[in-house]
């Protein structure tokens, strides 16, 4: 960036600003060469420079078909140029707020842990935001097993720091508990022994009864206390993922499920047991023009329209119509346990 004299722009503070902890992490005589080894011989893919700013601008659509472009190479965890410290693709996403292109990225193999030259992961980058951004970022990037590491901005305890100076008290509280935000399998229930082996998301510690109340994955989302005996971690993978969202034409379509069984087959058969079907340009061209002459007959924008629920998951939004506005029903919280 120096070289091109860009030395005014806001994303070269940022690196000045993350050079500067780097040298203060690891020292002044760093040798510019020597990174963090993490057993991998093959060397990330680098992304293209336009590719960030797509990111940036929340052009989802024209990232995807770049993953998709080329699906021999393992573009979800491809990485920034050296000189932004060889950022992985997720953590540029978590610092954009873009949400669903990280449970995007997720769903295709992206290393939650991934880090960066100085050992910065997603989880350090979620900080920056409004208080429900970071919220659903962090749990997201909780639900699918994201690790602390000992270090300078890497630790349990600094991400706490940071969250309750940021004013994300709700997230330092998370974060203090051991399951809080975490994916896990519901176990050794006698009460209702019918939901031994069911999924949840643990949303929240409640220390007075020293239980977490927990949402069920499935399309009924029922609501309950559960003590923490009754739940072990049971992160979510690629294969394993409890919902998946879909992109079709820049749009994203969530998929709920009754059972992890059924979320898996689902996952099995959209993937085919093995990489997903080439799409020719031509074809793809063609599929767009089609949807765009409908949209188009429908008077529909073209635009997605993404937004998030409390738990991290992303959930497509859809334009209001006329008529009355029906009661929703409260979600009714059970408690089990001691």
């Amino acid at each position: 960036m120096e070289d091109n004299n860009n030395t005014s722009s806001l994303r070269y503070r940022d690196a000045c600003n993350l050079l500067k902890e780097a040298e203060d992490l690891v020292g002044s005589d760093w040798d510019g060469v020597t990174v963090l080894e993490d057993n991998n011989d093959k060397p990330p893919v680098v992304m293209p420079d336009y590719m960030t700013k797509a990111i940036g601008k929340g052009d989802i659509k024209a990232f995807v078909k770049w993953i998709n472009a080329n699906r021999r190479e393992d573009r979800a965890n491809a990485t920034l140029v050296v000189d932004t410290m060889s950022t992985p693709v997720l953590s540029v996403a978590t610092t954009c707020n873009q949400l669903a292109l990280m449970t995007h990225l997720l769903q295709l193999g992206a290393n939650v842990d991934g880090r960066t030259m100085f050992g910065g992961t997603a989880i350090s980058f979620a900080f920056d935001g409004k208080l429900e951004d970071v919220n659903n970022k962090v749990r997201l990037l909780l639900s699918w097993g994201a690790s602390f590491f000992p270090g300078h901005g890497n630790s349990r305890e600094d991400s706490i720091s940071v969250a309750r100076k940021c004013g994300h008290h709700e997230v330092a509280r998370l974060l203090e508990s051991e399951l809080g935000g975490r994916r896990c399998e519901v176990v050794g229930l006698s009460e209702r022994p019918e939901l031994n082996g069911k999924t949840c998301v643990a949303d929240e510690y409640l220390p007075a009864s020293d239980q977490y109340r927990v949402t069920l994955e499935t399309k009924a989302k029922e609501a309950l206390l559960l003590d923490p005996i009754n739940l072990k971690r049971r992160d979510r993978t690629p294969e394993d993922c409890g919902y998946y969202l879909e992109f079709k034409n820049g749009r994203a379509v969530r998929h709920d499920f009754d059972s992890s069984e059924d979320c898996k087959a689902f996952v099995a058969a959209l993937n085919g047991g093995e990489a997903r079907p080439v799409v020719t340009e031509e074809a793809e061209a063609r599929a767009e023009r089609a949807a765009a002459e409908l949209l188009a007959e429908l008077g529909l924008d073209d635009s997605p329209n993404d937004f998030a629920a409390s738990d991290g998951q992303v959930k497509k939004s859809k334009k209001k119509k006329g008529g009355k506005k029906k009661n929703k029903k409260k979600s009714k919280l059970i408690r089990l346990g001691t």
